[in-house]
């Protein structure tokens, strides 16, 4: 790379050159550069790095080191991150009151260890759309409730998980598995579900939210509902976490019991040690809690302490760590699900 000052008396020799009748090309061929070289230093006002392509470059003072270099990439393929994104990785780190480098500073090593694609088994997430009806400020204001298939080793058999989420924290109220499709289930859950979170004293019941599948069109169960949708993104979301998971047996389980025991095991995992996207990336139970805010303010304060000591690296503001006080939902409404909201109008779950 040629200094600014090198290259303001290279441009200054060539001119003289000019004045004394000498060619353009010539002159430049004589110091040792291009036409289009001296051209680019003028457009740049003789001021800026070198811009050609391959040119060597000076690392920036507040690069990373080698050692933070490798820092990162030991950290990103630790066991219990090896799986997950920077966008996970960060605020786990955090949590523990350590800060190495931002997410993308994890990305670009990744990528340039080859190491950027995405990390894991599911899909890259896709953009919804924002919902704007029914708002949940708190734990048990808003149930979300779906069931999806498991398949058994034997071909043709399928295995029913029918689970309960809370909206506003996502946590998993009440989950069960069993080997045939029916409402009473449904309705034994969500009985179940309410009494594990104390409704039974409470006079405000929670909404619950779900699809237009069979089982929750059955009389029992589309009586305690507030009203019922077309989609149902929530619940939908976390069954394709769960059908991604390293530990899911793509090639079927071999019993009920089996079936059971790694649902039980899945929703330990996503309510205490999943950092979910959607909540500032903390765990379902600890914003089920109300424990977010004090970890999100302790996130904060780590990513202030960062900033203080390497200033240079950040050219905005932190991250931000605010405590997302709403969630909104806004299912599609059919001609069933108004009419039954019609008539029922503000129905709760019944106890």
């Amino acid at each position: 790379m040629i200094l600014v000052e090198d290259r303001q008396n290279t441009a200054r020799q060539i001119e003289q050159a000019q004045a004394s009748g000498a060619r353009l090309k010539a002159a430049c061929e004589a110091v040792g550069i291009d036409t289009r070289t001296l051209q680019r230093w003028k457009r740049a006002g003789l001021s800026t790095g070198d811009a050609r392509p391959h040119a060597v470059r000076s690392s920036s003072a507040h690069a990373l080191s080698a050692q933070e270099r490798e820092r990162i990439l030991r950290i990103a393929n630790e066991p219990r991150f090896a799986d997950l994104p920077p966008a996970r990785i960060v605020p786990m780190l955090a949590d523990e009151g350590v800060y190495v480098a931002s997410e993308s500073s994890f990305s670009r090593v990744l990528r340039a260890h080859g190491q950027v694609c995405h990390r894991g088994r599911g899909k890259a997430p896709q953009r919804r759309r924002e919902a704007t009806t029914h708002v949940a400020t708190a734990p048990r204001q808003l149930w979300s409730w779906d069931m999806t298939y498991l398949p058994a080793q034997v071909v043709g058999r399928w295995f029913y998980l029918y689970l309960i989420l809370d909206v506003y924290s996502r946590k998993v109220v009440g989950f069960e598995v069993h080997d045939r499709d029916s409402s009473d289930h449904a309705v034994d859950l969500l009985r179940r579900a309410a009494l594990s979170e104390g409704l039974h004293a409470m006079d405000d019941k929670p909404v619950l939210h779900g699809d237009n599948g069979a089982t929750l069109k059955a009389t029992t169960v589309l009586a305690m509902l507030h009203w019922v949708s077309n989609d149902n993104a929530f619940v939908e979301s976390l069954f394709k976490t769960a059908k991604y998971r390293p530990q899911y047996p793509v090639a079927g389980f071999s019993d009920l019991d089996a079936a059971r025991d790694w649902a039980s095991r899945f929703v330990h995992w996503y309510n205490h040690d999943h950092r979910h996207s959607a909540i500032r990336y903390v765990s379902p139970a600890q914003r089920h809690a109300g424990r977010d805010r004090e970890i999100l303010m302790q996130r904060h304060a780590v990513y202030q302490q960062a900033k203080a000591a390497h200033p240079a690296r950040w050219s905005r503001q932190t991250r931000n760590w605010e405590h997302i006080s709403a969630v909104t939902l806004n299912p599609e409404r059919d001609s069933i699900g108004q009419a039954a909201e019609n008539k029922i109008g503000k129905t709760r779950i019944a106890a």
